[in-house]
């Protein structure tokens, strides 16, 4: 693709700190034709078996994430390309399906007080055809969110396209899933990023809750979701009792930050009604202290991955919030900033060096990894979801 954007500000960076940021808006059709893009990228990402490569051009991510490829789905299912989304659900199915036997083992060991250890969990990211991955380099396998968003999107995916043969097909992976979180939502592991595997975090919380309560609807007769909606009860009130300062959740239990990634306890996961007090007050301290002076989202203000910059897809689920707060206007400057981070063939960075937290973090990540994952699904998947919910849901 060539002139995809017209703004002349694309893929370049922020002015210094403390200067007038660059506003530049782009008209309906570059940001048209931008959506076309990241649908293409989505498309080209996914397998024959179903899965969504986090990333096509970053060693690391060349595997399938529940989470990333969870709002892949969603956000193919916003634009019409709901046979793509059964294909990664149906994935999904099968993975666990050849995953039961160690989830089986986990339940039933804990179940008798006996210690797991780190591998004794599910993996968070697995091969494309929906193994264990067994690179070299370890991983921080033990996330419990991303099997609470693969319920939250199959909820949703179900909502918009009624198929009672692929709900019961996937009955057992559900029930599964519930079970597996329903035990295990207490104990500290991973947050979204793969970090302070030792800490609880509401984030992730927001997460389970909101696949729970996704399960329910899906099978309202089904014990094990029955029993999982409890544990979703009790989940909300623990958040309640403990996750909060001054009225606004923090990143971890015991910690006094905030993380962009709260904004899913409000939206999609409902964990607290995204215009009720406790997240209109997380809210404002990430505006306040995570958005960058040109626009740009950070993850939390001590980052220094890659430096610690700007990511596209909380600018863009930061966007996502304010269209169900009612605020179209910010909503649409989040959905152009992200729209001019593009590079010039319209493929969306994981993060921009606009404004770094901490520049001397740079270097080391790209000796180690190489430039930052671009094209990343997430970010394109993330873009397709602020930009329907901006102009509507329906075939690109």
């Amino acid at each position: 693709m060539t002139d995809l954007l017209i703004s002349p500000q694309l893929g370049q960076p922020g002015p210094p700190a403390g200067g007038s940021p660059v506003a530049t808006r782009l008209d309906r059709a570059a940001l048209r034709e931008l959506a076309h893009h990241s649908r293409e990228v989505l498309q080209a990402g996914q397998a024959e078996t179903g899965a969504l490569i986090a990333s096509p051009a970053f060693t690391v991510y060349r595997y399938c994430w529940l989470r990333d490829g969870a709002f892949c789905a969603h956000a193919l299912d916003r634009i019409g390309q709901s046979g793509q989304a059964v294909a990664f659900f149906r994935w999904v199915g099968r993975t666990l399906a050849g995953q039961e036997a160690k989830a089986e083992s986990a339940l039933t060991r804990f179940a008798t007080g006996e210690k797991l250890s780190a591998a004794d969990f599910l993996n968070t990211r697995f091969t494309l055809e929906g193994t264990e991955e067994t690179g070299e380099e370890e991983w921080w396998n033990f996330q419990l969110d991303g099997y609470g968003t693969w319920l939250w999107a199959f909820g949703e995916h179900l909502r918009r396209a009624p198929n009672e043969k692929l709900r019961e097909e996937l009955r057992p992976a559900v029930e599964l899933t519930v079970r597996y979180l329903s035990a295990f939502w207490r104990l500290p592991n991973y947050d979204c990023w793969e970090e302070n595997v030792d800490d609880v975090h509401p984030a992730t919380l927001a997460a389970i809750y909101g696949g729970l309560v996704a399960a329910v609807k899906l099978y309202p007769s089904n014990p094990v979701c029955l029993e999982g909606k409890k544990q979703a009860n009790a989940l909300r009130r623990f958040v309640r009792a403990n996750g909060l300062l001054e009225g606004s959740l923090v990143k971890s239990l015991g910690r006094e930050d905030v993380d962009a990634s709260l904004l899913g306890a409000g939206v999609p996961y409902g964990l607290f009604p995204p215009r009720g007090k406790i997240m209109l007050k997380t809210l404002d301290r990430i505006a306040k202290e995570l958005v960058a002076p040109d626009g740009g989202v950070y993850r939390y203000r001590k980052d220094v991955y890659f430096g610690g910059g700007e990511w596209l897809l909380l600018t863009a689920w930061l966007g996502w919030y304010y269209t169900q707060a009612g605020q179209r206007e910010k909503a649409l400057d989040c959905l152009h900033w992200v729209a001019r981070q593009a590079r010039p063939n319209g493929d969306m960075p994981e993060q921009v060096t606009n404004y770094l937290l901490a520049p001397e973090h740079r270097q080391p990540w790209e000796e180690k990894w190489g430039l930052s994952a671009s094209p990343l699904l997430w970010s394109h998947a993330m873009y397709l979801v602020l930009y329907t919910n901006l102009f509507g849901e329906g075939r690109l």
